[in-house]
C-alpha cells in the first residue's frame, strides 16, 4: 500500500516524558530529564526512526506547585532550551530541532538572535514554538508583581511575531559577499533596518546575523484559545495541538485551516500535529497493563498539583471523592483549563479521579499493538483530524525503542511515513516553502 499523504512525526522531549510517573517507571532512566549522554542518545534514536524533530518545551519557573507535589517532579531540573539544542546540533545531522521561547518575557531581539545562530549551526534545522507564558510564578522571576492578561498576552504575541522575523529578514541572502580582493565583506544595499515601534515594542535592528539558513527557522505554535488558533492561521507553520478526540480534532483542523484560507494563506503549509501518548506492547491488554503500571506511580499528590496548576485554582481542599465544583476563570491557560473541565464533565470524574488522569497524562493516547497504533494514526491522517503527530513517550529508553523499531516499519509499510529524509533543512522534510525576504516584497 502506498500513500500520498505522509505523516510528520514530531517528539516532545522536554521533559523527556510528560508522564509523572516516567522516571519511576522499572528500566527507566531517572535522571533522564537532565543527562546529556542520554538525551543525546535518544535524539539520535529519533533520527533513525526518521522523525521530523526533537521538539523542546521550557518553562521559565519551578512549576507553581506546593513542595509536597514538587519533591516528586522528575521536571524541576532541565537544560536551557538553546544550550542543549546546540549541543545536539553537533551530534545529530538531519532531526529538526524545536525550542520554546517565550513571547511574554522575553525581548524579540534576543529571540531573533538565538534561533539565528541555532539555524545556522544546525545548517537549517531550526524551529522556534511562540508561547504565552501562563506561569503567574513566571512573572515573579522576571521583575513582575503579576501576569499580563491572557488576552494581552496573544496581543504582543502577535507583535512579537512580526518584530522577530523582520530581524531575520534583516540581511538579504547573498548579502554577505566576503569579496577579498575588494575587502568588502558584505553588501550594505542589501542590509535592512526594521525600525518598528508599536504598542508593546519598540525595536530598531538590524539583528547581526545573516538571515538564517531556512530563511526563517520553522514558526510552531501550541494554542488552541480563540486567540490562539488565530495567531496559529497568521503565523505558525506547525501546530501543536492537544485534541483527545477525532471528532474535536477534525473540527480544530477544518477551523485553523478554514481561517487560514481567509487569510490567503495555503493551508497546506501549517501541519497540524496533536499531541500523542503512546504505549506499544505485544498485545493490546499488554499496552494497558504498561499503562496502568505507569499510572500507579502518580502519587495523589503530584496529581492534585498539576490539576490545581492546569485549573489555575487550588482544588485540593475539596473532597477527593466528590465531583469537581464550579470553577471561576482565571488568567491560567484558557484551553488547558477547558479540556480538563469538560473531561470532568462528560465522564463524571471525582476529583481523585481527575487528578489521576491529569496527573498521569489524560490527554490523546494510543495504547495498543504497532498494528492498531498505525490504525489510528492512519485513521487521523485521512480524516483531516490531523497532519501528524507530536509524540509523548511513556519511559525512557524502552518507550521510545520500541515505537522506533516497531511503530516506524509498520507505518513505512502501509506508505504513511518516508524511509529515508527527504532534504537537508527542517522545512525540507515538512514540505513548508522557503519564506521570501519582506523588504524585497514591499
Amino acid at each position: 500500500m502506498s500513500s500520498t499523504r505522509q505523516l510528520r512525526l514530531g517528539a516532545f522531549m522536554r521533559p523527556v516524558s510528560i508522564h509523572t510517573g516516567a522516571w519511576r517507571y522499572p528500566g527507566a532512566w531517572p535522571d533522564a530529564n537532565f543527562n546529556v549522554q542520554h538525551i543525546k542518545r535518544l535524539a539520535q534514536t529519533l533520527e533513525r526512526g526518521r522523525f521530523d524533530a526533537f521538539f523542546m518545551a521550557d518553562h521559565l519557573a519551578v512549576l507553581n506547585m506546593p513542595v509536597d507535589a514538587l519533591k516528586r517532579s522528575h521536571t524541576v531540573t532541565s537544560f536551557e532550551p538553546f544550550t542543549l539544542l546546540s549541543y545536539l546540533a553537533a551530534v545529530t545531522e538531519h532531526i529538526g530541532l524545536v525550542a520554546t521561547a517565550s513571547t511574554t518575557f522575553d525581548e524579540p531581539y534576543h529571540v531573533a538572535r538565538r534561533f539565528a545562530s541555532l539555524d545556522h549551526l544546525s545548517n537549517g534545522r531550526a524551529g522556534w514554538n511562540i508561547v504565552t507564558t501562563a506561569n503567574p510564578d513566571a512573572a515573579l522571576n522576571f521583575g513582575k508583581s503579576t501576569q499580563m492578561d491572557h488576552g494581552e498576552r496573544y496581543v504582543r504575541a502577535r507583535e512579537f511575531y512580526d518584530v522577530v522575523t523582520g530581524l531575520w529578514d534583516s540581511f538579504e541572502d547573498g548579502a554577505i559577499i566576503r569579496d577579498v580582493e575588494s575587502g568588502i565583506f558584505f553588501d550594505p544595499a542589501r542590509l535592512h533596518v526594521l525600525d518598528h515601534h508599536g504598542a508593546h515594542l519598540d525595536v530598531r535592528g538590524p539583528l547581526n546575523i545573516a538571515r538564517p539558513i531556512q530563511g526563517w527557522p520553522v514558526v510552531v505554535q501550541a494554542g488552541s484559545s480563540e486567540p490562539g488558533r488565530q495567531l496559529a492561521a497568521e503565523t505558525a507553520e506547525v501546530v501543536f495541538a492537544a485534541e483527545a478526540d477525532i471528532g474535536a480534532a477534525r473540527r480544530f483542523y477544518a477551523d485553523v485551516k478554514g481561517r487560514m484560507t481567509v487569510l490567503g494563506r495555503d493551508p497546506d503549509h501549517l501541519k497540524i500535529l496533536p499531541a500523542a501518548f503512546v504505549v506499544v506492547g505485544d498485545s493490546i491488554g499488554d499496552a494497558q497493563a504498561m499503562r496502568d503500571r505507569l499510572d500507579s506511580r502518580v502519587h495523589y499528590d503530584s496529581g492534585i498539583a498539576t490539576l490545581s496548576s492546569t485549573l489555575g485554582h487550588d482544588v485540593s481542599g475539596f473532597d477527593p471523592d466528590g465531583l469537581l465544583p464550579e470553577i471561576p476563570e482565571t488568567n491560567a491557560s484558557k484551553s488547558g483549563r477547558a479540556r480538563i473541565l469538560e473531561l470532568a464533565r462528560s465522564r463524571q470524574l471525582t476529583i481523585r479521579q481527575l487528578a489521576a488522569k491529569v496527573g498521569s497524562y489524560a490527554g490523546l493516547a494510543f495504547v495498543g499493538t504497532p498494528v492498531t497504533i498505525a490504525d489510528q494514526m492512519e485513521e487521523w491522517l485521512m480524516t483531516d483530524a490531523s497532519d501528524g503527530f507530536n509524540i509523548m513517550f511513556p519511559f525512557l529508553p524502552a518507550g521510545l525503542d520500541v515505537f522506533v523499531d516497531r511503530v516506524i516499519p509498520e507505518l513505512q509499510r502501509r506508505g504513511l511515513f518516508r524511509r529515508e529524509y527527504e532534504g537537508r533543512t527542517l522545512r525540507e522534510n515538512l514540505g513548508l516553502p522557503r519564506p521570501p525576504n519582506r523588504f524585497l516584497e514591499s
